[in-house]
């Protein structure tokens, strides 16, 4: 599983560096990275692909919250925030700024491996198909395409960047279409059981779809708000 995952741990605290940069070679996990700015990550993210990234929120030159949307301009990498935050507004500025998870500080580095483990077998189970593997599978709203095979979000006939987990809970949406779902049941379907994050993570991540597809993201037309059950995203005309 984790072979060809490359990771990125980005803390100015040398010795949870080299905690978990241990612990995930134990794991299995060979292509490891270090950064201990967020300068230096910042140009190490511009420079090689990376699929994980263990992000610090208290970094030397500035907030991991203020880092994490600078990334995001480069990269789709699932974001794993560590905090010692552990109120709801941190959490939910973590999910809101470009985080898909958080591990609260003091934590067990098993506890890290075990979301990223976690986090890989939900992308596996939604793999990007190979090239030349047929049929292609897209989902046309009219408005946005998701194409499943590319692993793409395209908006108006142009390809927008979409974060793993973001694309995950609208890839599942897609293939719902006209469903209504709570937060409670998009959890289970799209984080999975063994996933320790709130409600609101769900909310953030709907935001962060309506951003993307909506051309009114705040008066929402295809995903709505179904009040007192849920989400649902909204399918009238195929093309």
């Amino acid at each position: 599983m984790g072979n060809e995952t490359h990771i990125l741990i980005v803390d100015d605290e040398k010795a949870i560096v080299k905690m978990l940069e241990l612990m995930l070679r134990k794991e299995g996990f060979e292509h490891i990275y270090t950064a201990f700015t967020g300068k230096e990550a910042l140009s190490f993210v511009a420079e090689h692909p990376i699929d994980i990234i263990i992000l610090d929120v208290m970094l030397p030159d500035g907030s991991g919250f203020d880092l994490s949307p600078k990334m995001r301009e480069l990269t789709s990498a699932y974001i794993l925030f560590l905090t010692a935050r552990v109120s709801d507004l941190d959490v939910l500025t973590g999910f809101a700024t470009g985080g898909d998870d958080y591990v609260t500080k003091p934590f067990n580095p098993l506890e890290v491996a075990a979301r990223i483990k976690a986090h890989l077998r939900r992308t596996e189970s939604h793999p990007k198909a190979e090239k030349n593997t047929m049929p292609t599978k897209r989902y046309d709203f009219g408005r946005f395409v998701l194409d499943e095979q590319a692993g793409e979000l395209i908006v108006n006939e142009k390809v927008v960047s979409c974060p793993t987990q973001v694309y995950l809970l609208l890839l599942y949406l897609c293939k719902h279409p006209n469903q209504v779902f709570s937060k409670s049941a998009l959890l289970d379907a799209v984080w999975g059981f063994d996933h320790y994050v709130d409600e609101n993570t769900v909310s953030v991540h709907i935001r962060r779809i309506r951003e993307r597809i909506e051309e009114n993201p705040s008066k929402p037309t295809y995903l709505t708000t179904v009040r007192g059950l849920g989400y649902k995203l909204v399918k009238e005309h195929v093309r």
